[in-house]
């Protein structure tokens, strides 16, 4: 899965701890999406995909061989 979350979060001018304030999870799991390295429950990518205006599927890509 890519995640589009580092490039979303530079274009709102948000480091990743504001990010992480507003969407209710540690700077940790931040850092861990934007590596590629942990998959966001359904809970974290909607409050993500609000606070972006961003369909989910704009955010998190997968790859057909994923699916």
């Amino acid at each position: 899965m890519k995640s589009r979350l580092k490039e979303l979060r530079a274009r709102e001018g948000w480091n990743q701890t504001e990010l992480a304030k507003r969407a209710k999870i540690s700077r940790q799991t931040v850092s861990l999406i934007e590596r590629e390295e942990y998959m966001p429950s359904l809970l974290i990518a909607v409050r993500l995909s609000r606070l972006f205006r961003e369909p989910i599927e704009n955010i998190f890509i997968f790859e057909e061989d994923e699916l």
